[in-house]
C-alpha cells in the first residue's frame, strides 16, 4: 500500500533530500512552501524530482492554512523540516524566529490531533540546543542549554513534540541532528559560503572570503544520508527521540583549510576575520554521539567530513564553470548577493 507524506519547507536542503529518498520508497509527497515574489524550487529541479511532487502553498503562522494542508495531503507521515533556520540571522529577527520556528510547532501538532491522531509526526530538531552546555560527546540524555533565539525556538518546539505523544498519544519523533551540508546547502550557512567562495576565488571571480569565528567547532555529516534517519524514526515501533550526527568534531579553520586544498590554495592567503560575522553568543563545540540510532534503528553516517568538503567544492567549481561558459541550470548562487554588503543588526554604526 502506497503511503503518503506531507514536507514541510519541502524547498529546503533537507525537505528536498527527503522527497527524493521517500518518492524512490514510492510515497506519494506532498510539499508545503512559502508563496515568494521569487520562486524558490531550484533544489527539487536539480534532483529531477518537481514533476512528481505536489506543492501546497502554506504560511506557519497561519493555523487554518495547516489544516487546509492536512486536508489536501490527508498524510501517513508528517515531516516538519519548515523553519527560519539559520542562527545568525535569529539574532537580528528572534520574534520571528520563535514565532515560525517554534510556535508553528504547536500549530501543526494541534492541527494533527484535531485532524487525525494516526499520523505519524517527524520534529526537526537541532544540535544547537546543547549550546556550550557541554565539551563531551552529546547524547539524548545531554542537557540542553540553547544560546540563540533560534535554538531557544527549537526547544520549544522539541518539547511539544515530546508533550503531543505522551499527552494525546500521538507517534511523534524528535530528530536532533548536528550540522548536515551538501552541494544543495543554502549560502547563508558556513559550508557552503566557504565552498562556493573556494569556487570563485579558484577561478578568478572573487579575492577574498570573509569569515567570523574560525574556532568554532561542528558535527559535520552529509545531509542526504541524514534523511534517511528521519523516515527510519516514523518506521519504528515505538515514537522515540534521536541524536543524528557523525560523532566526529572539526572547527571552520579545518573546513577552510581542506576546501581551500582541494582547489591547491593556502587558505591563509584569502581568508580575513571580520568582526561583523561574529555572533553576540557563538557555540562553541558541538560533537553528537549517534550510539542510540545505530543500536537502535541502524543508522550510522558513511561521508567523512573531508571527502564532504571536497564534494562540495567540486560542485560549487563545476557550476561556476558551466556559467561561465553560458549554461544555465537549477542554481542559487548567481542570485545571492556578497554578505559584504548585507548590513546586520549588529552593525556598530560608530565605525
Amino acid at each position: 500500500m502506497t503511503k503518503t507524506a506531507l514536507i514541510t519547507g519541502i524547498t529546503g536542503q533537507d525537505g528536498a533530500y527527503l522527497a527524493e529518498f521517500l518518492l524512490k520508497k514510492d510515497y506519494k509527497i506532498f510539499g508545503t512552501y512559502r508563496r515568494l515574489s521569487t520562486p524558490n524550487f531550484w533544489r527539487l529541479q536539480h534532483l529531477g524530482v518537481l514533476d512528481q511532487v505536489t506543492l501546497i502553498p502554506a504560511d506557519l503562522l497561519d493555523s487554518a492554512s495547516i489544516v487546509r494542508s492536512l486536508k489536501i495531503s490527508n498524510p501517513d507521515e508528517v515531516y516538519n523540516l519548515a523553519a527560519q533556520s539559520f542562527v545568525g540571522a535569529s539574532f537580528e529577527q528572534p520574534t520571528a524566529t520563535g514565532q515560525i520556528t517554534g510556535l508553528s510547532v504547536a500549530r501543526i501538532l494541534e492541527s494533527i490531533k484535531e485532524y487525525n491522531t494516526k499520523i505519524k509526526f517527524y520534529q526537526a530538531s537541532t544540535s544547537e540546543l546543547y549550546g556550550n552546555g557541554s565539551l563531551d560527546l552529546m547524547s539524548e540524555k545531554t542537557h540542553f542549554a540553547p544560546s540563540s533565539p533560534y535554538a531557544t525556538a527549537k526547544l520549544y518546539g522539541y518539547w511539544m513534540t515530546k508533550i503531543y505523544r505522551e499527552a494525546y498519544g500521538i507517534f511523534t519523533c524528535n530528530g536532533i541532528l548536528f550540522n548536515h551540508e551538501s552541494p544543495i546547502r543554502g549560502l547563508e550557512f558556513v559550508t557552503r559560503k566557504v565552498t562556493n567562495a573556494v569556487a570563485k576565488i579558484a577561478l578568478g571571480l572573487e579575492k577574498e572570503l570573509r569569515l567570523g569565528n574560525l574556532a568554532a567547532k561542528r558535527d559535520w555529516g552529509f545531509a542526504r544520508e541524514y534523511v534517511e534517519s528521519m523516515w527510519l524514526m516514523l518506521q519504528h515501533d515505538v515514537p522515540d527521540d534521536y541524536v543524528v550526527a557523525s560523532n566526529e568534531s572539526h572547527s571552520v579553520e579545518e573546513l577552510v583549510d581542506v576546501a581551500f586544498k582541494t582547489m591547491n590554495l593556502n587558505w591563509r592567503d584569502y581568508v580575513r576575520v571580520d568582526e561583523n560575522f561574529i555572533r553576540p553568543l557563538d557555540v562553541k563545540f558541538l560533537q553528537g554521539d549517534h550510539t542510540k540510532i545505530k543500536e537502535k534503528l541502524g543508522w550510522e553516517p558513511k561521508t567523512k567530513f573531508q571527502a564532504l568538503v571536497e564534494m562540495m567544492v567540486k560542485e560549487d567549481y563545476s557550476r561556476w564553470q558551466k556559467y561561465q561558459q553560458g549554461e544555465r541550470f537549477p542554481w542559487d548562487a548567481i542570485t545571492y548577493p556578497n554578505e559584504c554588503n548585507i548590513i546586520s543588526r549588529e552593525y556598530k554604526l560608530d565605525k
